[in-house]
């Protein structure tokens, strides 16, 4: 299974990822972006890396 994450150190919390992709990230209470689920990253795995690839701080990372 993939596996996404946010480095929450790296993370400005821009929301970006979470308007490129809902079903996946969400901004925390903290401001700062996290996954929801590896399952739902897995079911939206093109969107999730389509969030990575716009992260103005990279802090997204996709494992496949």
């Amino acid at each position: 299974m993939p596996k996404v994450t946010v480095d929450k150190d790296a993370c400005i919390g821009c929301g970006l990822c979470a308007d490129t992709c809902p079903d996946v990230f969400f901004l925390a209470d903290d401001g700062k972006a996290e996954v929801k689920s590896q399952e739902a990253a897995a079911a939206n795995l093109s969107c999730a890396k389509d969030a990575a690839s716009t992260c103005p701080t990279e802090a997204i990372k996709v494992e496949e």
